[in-house]
């Protein structure tokens, strides 16, 4: 399965390998009433198999990073069955995507300072494939735009 148009991977420096199991998700932005910033749901993919009813073939959507702190299909391929009939379509616009870092750090033993890390992006060239790295600690994250 190609990979999604928005792909993340998540490093806990603290211990030197990759971050396995961070719930990722992705949200949406648009101005509400009275210039109310609101992020809407966009993606938070689902963990497991399922058969897609159009096409027949089997569908994975990750909505957790895997062991190699991965997460590279979040939404379905650009331009696929899925993205139309899911209305899950990446174009121009401003995005966040929200790594629940409290509940890796507690599977490990660890408490942590900062229980979800949102990182906000914009999107400028939906034809262009967009990675988040992201680089955890206990206390402390980086990031930076990957390729």
């Amino acid at each position: 399965m190609s990979k999604g148009p928005i792909t993340c991977h998540v490093l806990d420096v603290s211990l030197g390998r990759p971050a396995e199991g961070v719930e990722v998700s992705i949200q949406t932005y648009h101005k509400g009433q009275r210039n109310v910033d609101i992020f809407n749901p966009f993606a938070h993919g689902y963990v497991g198999h399922l058969e897609y009813p159009l096409t027949g073939r089997p569908s994975h959507f990750c909505s957790a990073t895997d062991a190699d702190g991965r997460c590279l299909n979040l939404l379905p391929p650009r331009g696929s069955d899925e993205a139309r009939l899911q209305d899950k379509q990446v174009g121009a616009g401003t995005y966040k995507i929200v790594f629940k870092t409290k509940e890796y750090f507690e599977k490990t033993g660890r408490k942590c300072f900062y229980p979800w890390v949102e990182i906000t992006f914009e999107i400028e060239n939906p034809e262009e494939h967009y990675h988040i790295p992201l680089l955890i600690s206990p206390y402390s994250f980086t990031t930076y735009r990957g390729s």
